[in-house]
């Protein structure tokens, strides 16, 4: 009875050792996400443990960090391997404009996984039918210091178009355009829908959205690759038809000199497992990872994810290809 016992405890221990130096011996990567208290970081938990549980030779963590700007900084000096970017902060870290001037970070994408339309929202009875008709009307072009903000500032600009700016917090902003002293707001969507503040408004004020005409899409395609452009279906809130709006995209990017082999099988192993990552990331529950990432592909993709988007039959874009 001892010795069978104690040829259990070698076996076991024989086992363990041998687990502990594969764990040794395993590739360790460092993923760059976001403050723990954001619903980002738990979809970060979620796609690590895909990657560890169908990456061969690989073992990731997770690791706490003050998100886009901070992961890409962290990528240049060599401190994780991977990190959540916006798409359009990632592609001015790869073009080296705004903060990142005379600074580039070159680094490749892997995926998206959430798709941030933003949207002008207005009050019907204001008289807007297009987005030009904006100019010098009194407007909140997103909450302060928010990417919304910045984006659409630079959007409109872009356009040429002027509005009398209005700042202010979320609930401040609602309740002027519930009132009607401001004719509406940018706020971002949730996927294909309108976010809460915006149904807020909605339930006693009747609402529509403001889209992009050709030539401004146009106009954006030229002379903004920072941001995308998206087509957001009938349906984003009562009685809003379909319209085109600018968006960036949440993604994942890596470091130029990850192994192709590597970047193939963790964007494999992210396309294919949706549900999982949808149990901590609800607004992906149903969706595409891939027909995500295509159009808001603002940096290159890494040759390894290439390797699986042309296997799995999706229509790369040139501007996701590396030159």
């Amino acid at each position: 009875m001892k010795r069978t016992m104690l040829a259990a405890t070698a076996a076991a221990a024989i086992a363990f050792t041998g687990a502990a130096a594969q764990a040794q011996d395993d590739q360790q990567l460092l993923i760059g996400s976001t403050s723990s208290s954001s619903s980002h970081y738990g979809y970060f938990v979620a796609a690590t443990q895909l990657i560890n549980e169908n990456v061969d030779g690989v073992s990731a963590s997770v690791v706490e960090t003050g998100a886009t700007v901070d992961n890409l900084r962290r990528i240049s000096r060599g401190q994780v391997d991977l990190g959540l970017v916006t798409t359009n902060i990632g592609y001015q870290a790869y073009a080296g404009t705004n903060k990142f001037e005379g600074r580039p970070v070159d680094t490749r994408l892997l995926w998206v996984y959430a798709v941030a339309p933003q949207n002008v929202v207005v009050r019907k009875d204001s008289g807007l039918d297009g987005l030009a008709d904006l100019e010098g009307v009194r407007f909140n072009p997103g909450i302060r210091g928010s990417a919304t903000e910045a984006t659409s500032e630079a959007v409109l600009e872009t356009l040429g178009i002027q509005p009398d700016y209005v700042r202010g917090s979320t609930s401040d902003i609602v309740a002027s355009i519930k009132d009607g002293r401001l004719a509406g707001y940018v706020k971002s969507g949730v996927g294909d829908k309108l976010d809460g503040s915006s149904l807020d408004i909605a339930t006693f004020t009747d609402i529509e959205v403001l889209g992009l005409s050709d030539a401004q899409k146009e106009t954006l395609r030229e002379e903004m690759p920072d941001v995308s452009l998206v087509s957001v279906p009938k349906g984003a809130g009562p009685d809003i038809g379909a319209f085109d709006t600018w968006a960036f995209g949440v993604g994942v990017v890596a470091r130029t000199d990850l192994d192709p082999e590597v970047a193939y099988q963790i964007t494999k192993a992210i396309n294919e497992h949706v549900p999982q990552q949808a149990s901590a990331f609800a607004s992906l529950k149903g969706k595409d990872i891939g027909e995500m990432t295509m159009p808001l592909a603002t940096v290159p993709l890494h040759p390894g994810a290439i390797r699986y988007y042309e296997e799995a039959g999706y229509d790369i874009p040139s501007k996701a290809r590396p030159e």
